[in-house]
C-alpha cells in the first residue's frame, strides 16, 4: 500500500508553468469541465515537462467525471480501452485523452480472478504472479496520483487556480534528477513489468538516475519483461530508442539484463564480438543525431541499424558454406524476426522492409550501379540510403559509394570515369570475347 503524505502545492507565483504553453483545445477542454464543476487536472508527462521547461508531446487529462459524463459533456468524444476506460476527444488537429480518477483495488477485490458479487465483472485484475491485467476503479485526484509509476509523473496541474501540487515526492525528485516509482519498486514492476522500460526511458531522455533501491529492482526482474504483450513491447521499444538517446537507452538495457530478455540472439552475438557491438553503437549514435535534428528514422530503418549488423554477420557465414547471398538473406531474416517476434512483435510490412534494405545494399555498392533511375523508384530505397549513410557514418566505409549517390540525386552524376572501377573478376567475366578471324583456307583446285 502506498503511503499518502500532505501534499505539496506551489501556487502559480512558484513555478513557471504558464497557460500559453498549453494547447488552446486542452485549456477549453479543463474549462469546460471546471465550469460544470468537475475537478479537471494536467496530469502526468506534460506536467513534469512544462516544470522542466520543456515542450510536452501531448496533454492528458483528469477528472472525478466518469467517461459516461465526459462523454455527455463532448460531442467529439469517443470511449476506448478495456483495461483503462478512457476518453478521447477528436479535435481538428489532435485527440485529447481524459481519463477519471483511479484508486488500488478496494481490498475485498483485489486479487479476484472470477466475477464479482452478483456475476459482475471485476474492475480491478491480477493473474497469479501480482501483473495487473483490469483496472478500472474509480478514486480520488490523491488515490490517482499515487497509483502511477514515478513520482515524477504523478504531478498536476490545477485549472481552478493555477497551482501544481504534489501528492507524493516528485518535485524533490524532479530538482534532484531521480528515476523512483511511488511505492515498492519490487512490487511496481511486478504489476506492469514495462514500467522497467519507462525508468530506462526517462533516465536516458532526462539524463536522470535510477534511485539505487529502484534499479536493484529492476536488474533482479529483468527476465520478467517477456511477460508484457509482445504488441505493447513494439510500441515502447519505438519509444526508447526514437527520442535522440538510443546510446543511452541501450546501456541501461545492456547492463540491466533487460537487452538479454527482449532480444537474446542480438545479445548473444553481441557477447561474442566487441566489434559488432561498436557498430550497433555507432548506428544508435547515428540514428541519435537524426532524431535530434526533427528528422526520426522510420521503424524499418532504426530495426535495420539495430539488427541489420548481426545479420549481414549471419549470412556472411552461410555464403562461405556456398549458399547465394540472396537465399542466405531470406533465411537468415525469417528465422531471426520469428524468434524476435516472441517478446517484441515486429509488423509484418516493417519485417519485409528490414530486409529490403539489407538485400539493396549490393546492388547500391555496385560500380557503376545498374540503372540507377529504376532503383530510386523503388519504395525501399529511402531508407537503404540511409542505411548506406549509416555504414559510411558509422564504419568509416562505403564514402565513396555514398557520394556517387548524393551527387546522383542532386541531379550531377559523376561521369562513369569518375566512379570507382568495377570488381576485376566480375569485369572480365562479363567482357565480350573478340572473334578471332582465322586466315581463309587456300583452295585447292
Amino acid at each position: 500500500m502506498v503511503q499518502t503524505m500532505q501534499p505539496r502545492i506551489l501556487p502559480r507565483k512558484e513555478h513557471r508553468i504558464s497557460r500559453k504553453q498549453i494547447s488552446p483545445n486542452v485549456l477549453r477542454t479543463l474549462y469546460r469541465l471546471r465550469d460544470k464543476g468537475f475537478i479537471a487536472y494536467l496530469v502526468g508527462g506534460c506536467v513534469r515537462d512544462l516544470l522542466l521547461e520543456r515542450t510536452p508531446k501531448d496533454f492528458d487529462i483528469a477528472t472525478n467525471a466518469t467517461p459516461n459524463q465526459i462523454k455527455r459533456l463532448f460531442r467529439n468524444c469517443r470511449l476506448v480501452g478495456r483495461r483503462f476506460r478512457l476518453a478521447h476527444l477528436h479535435f481538428q488537429d489532435e485527440i485529447l485523452e481524459v481519463s477519471t480518477f483511479r484508486a488500488a483495488a478496494p481490498s475485498d477485490e483485489g486479487d479476484m480472478d472470477e466475477p464479482g458479487p452478483e456475476n459482475r465483472p471485476v474492475r480491478h485484475l491480477k493473474d497469479s504472479d501480482g501483473m495487473v491485467l483490469r483496472d478500472n476503479v474509480f478514486g480520488t485526484p490523491e488515490e490517482d496520483a499515487l497509483r502511477r509509476d514515478f513520482t515524477i509523473n504523478a504531478l498536476v496541474y490545477n485549472i481552478a487556480d493555477f497551482s501544481v501540487i504534489d501528492y507524493s515526492t516528485g518535485l524533490s525528485d524532479l530538482h534532484g534528477g531521480l528515476i523512483r516509482p511511488i511505492g515498492d519498486p519490487y512490487e511496481r514492476f511486478t504489476e506492469d513489468p514495462v514500467r522497467m522500460l519507462r525508468a530506462v526511458r526517462f533516465a536516458a531522455t532526462h539524463n536522470f538516475a535510477i534511485e539505487p533501491a529502484t534499479w536493484e529492482s529492476l536488474c533482479e526482474l529483468s527476465s520478467t519483461i517477456s511477460r508484457a504483450s509482445p504488441a505493447r513491447l513494439y510500441e515502447e521499444i519505438l519509444k526508447l530508442f526514437l527520442l535522440g538517446a538510443a546510446q543511452s537507452v541501450f546501456s541501461l538495457l545492456e547492463i540491466s539484463g533487460l537487452l538479454t530478455a527482449l532480444f537474446p540472439m542480438l545479445s548473444q552475438w553481441l557477447s561474442r564480438s566487441s566489434h559488432l557491438r561498436a557498430i550497433v553503437f555507432g548506428n544508435l549514435e547515428c540514428l541519435d543525431r537524426l532524431c535530434q535534428s526533427g528528422a526520426p528514422p522510420s521503424p524499418s530503418l532504426f530495426f535495420a541499424a539495430f539488427f541489420g549488423p548481426s545479420l549481414e554477420e549471419a549470412v556472411s557465414e552461410r555464403q562461405r558454406d556456398g549458399i547465394p547471398r540472396q537465399q542466405a538473406l531470406d533465411a537468415v531474416c525469417a528465422a531471426s524476426l520469428q524468434e524476435i517476434r516472441k517478446t517484441v512483435s515486429i509488423p509484418g510490412p516493417v519485417g519485409t522492409q528490414l530486409r529490403n534494405i539489407l538485400a539493396m545494399q549490393p546492388s547500391m555498392h555496385r560500380r557503376p550501379p545498374r540503372r540507377p533511375s529504376v532503383m530510386v523508384n523503388r519504395p525501399e530505397f529511402a531508407d537503404a540510403l540511409a542505411y548506406l549513410r549509416l555504414t559510411a557514418e558509422s564504419r568509416r566505409e562505403s564514402q565513396d559509394v555514398l557520394k556517387w549517390w548524393e551527387a546522383f540525386l542532386a541531379g550531377t552524376p559523376p561521369s562513369m570515369d569518375s566512379a570507382p572501377p568495377t570488381n576485376t573478376a566480375s569485369a572480365k567475366r562479363r567482357r565480350k570475347r573478340r572473334r578471332r578471324h582465322r586466315p581463309a583456307t587456300p583452295i585447292s583446285m
